[in-house]
């Protein structure tokens, strides 16, 4: 067991001090509603009687109350293991696009075609467990943009809070521009050498206050890499009453656009028709932004300065009844 604040135990002679040091009490010094006060002064010397001899429970417990104030002041902790956590120095932010268009089924995967926004968080999961050392965090947009989880080494919370996402949870258009500049204002202020954004979306700008290309002249002015891809299938086969019709789905894609942002901060374009490609360009992207191998040392700690406050509140409370059920009997024996 160590302490916090071990300093805290110099407090234990304290009501002691303030016994033998503050002067007597007379009775010029006692104030008009004394006759009010009359009840705790009987249930304090019948104490102090007490304590002549063996010590009164009320003593018992005003000590434990003070001796567990000052325990659980003192902050009693115990340490765990060590842990290396891999730092790579690297802020990374993810981009997902959650517009009413990626609910399109056209990613076959295992017998079975997923919509976009399944396939991207299948291929995204993969991806946060091979990036352990980057600070990670995830934008989430659609109409408007929002700041899902900001940047931290807890990749967990970022697969939870990833797979939990929904489409249309942030409108049914796309923000594009909007997103690279909620991305800028979460990575320009922060320390990190190397921050990176990575960008997946299956249409083009329809919404938002920010011009994507704007945004990226920011984003490149802000010493931000930006990787795009665009995702979604070239063809799609639809059912109908005269036979199977082949559409391109992604014909809304703005591959120009995307292509031409991504130059702009150094990044680069990468389109992904299929789960697979789309596999390949995040294990490429982390080819490109390796994993540093700097490590920190942390050590688990355990906190206990809840049990020695529960004792101190227990005897306040015992304390409190004790004193309430003298004081009854003692108003009770006046009346009779």
């Amino acid at each position: 067991m160590e302490w916090h604040w071990p300093w805290a135990f110099a407090l234990l002679p304290l009501p002691w001090f303030v016994y033998r040091l503050l002067p007597a009490h007379t009775p010029k010094q006692q104030p008009l509603f004394l006759r009010q006060l009359q009840p705790w002064q009987h249930w304090g010397q019948q104490s102090a009687a007490t304590t002549q001899g063996t010590p009164s429970t009320a003593l018992w417990l005003a000590v434990l109350l003070w001796l567990g104030l000052v325990t659980a002041l003192a902050r009693p902790y115990q340490s765990g293991d060590i842990i290396e956590l891999p730092l790579s120095g690297r802020d990374l932010m993810l981009v997902l696009d959650l517009s009413r268009s990626m609910e399109i089924r056209d990613m076959p995967w295992r017998n079975r075609n997923l919509d976009r926004l399944q396939a991207a968080k299948v291929v995204l999961n993969d991806f946060i467990d091979q990036r352990q050392g980057d600070r990670m965090g995830l934008v989430l947009f659609g109409s408007e943009a929002y700041l899902q989880v900001p940047l931290t080494f807890d990749a967990r919370t970022v697969k939870t809070l990833l797979n939990e996402a929904e489409l249309g949870l942030a409108g049914d258009q796309t923000a594009i521009g909007d997103a690279i500049g909620l991305t800028i204002k979460r990575l320009q202020n922060n320390p990190s050498p190397q921050r990176v954004a990575i960008l997946l979306t299956d249409g083009a700008n329809t919404a938002g206050e920010v011009d994507p290309m704007r945004a990226a002249e920011l984003a490149a002015s802000a010493n931000i890499t930006l990787y795009t891809i665009g995702f979604g299938a070239d063809t799609l086969s639809i059912p109908g009453f005269f036979g199977n019709s082949t559409v391109n789905p992604s014909q809304d894609l703005d591959e120009d656009s995307l292509r031409a942002m991504a130059q702009r901060t150094g990044g680069q374009y990468f389109r992904a028709r299929s789960l697979q490609e789309l596999r390949n360009i995040y294990q490429y992207i982390d080819q490109l932004e390796p994993i540093e191998h700097d490590s920190e040392r942390l050590q688990r700690q355990k906190n206990w300065f809840h049990w020695p406050l529960a004792v101190a509140l227990l005897c306040a409370v015992a304390l409190m009844l004790r004193t309430t059920s003298f004081v009854r009997r003692w108003q009770t024996k006046e009346r009779l």
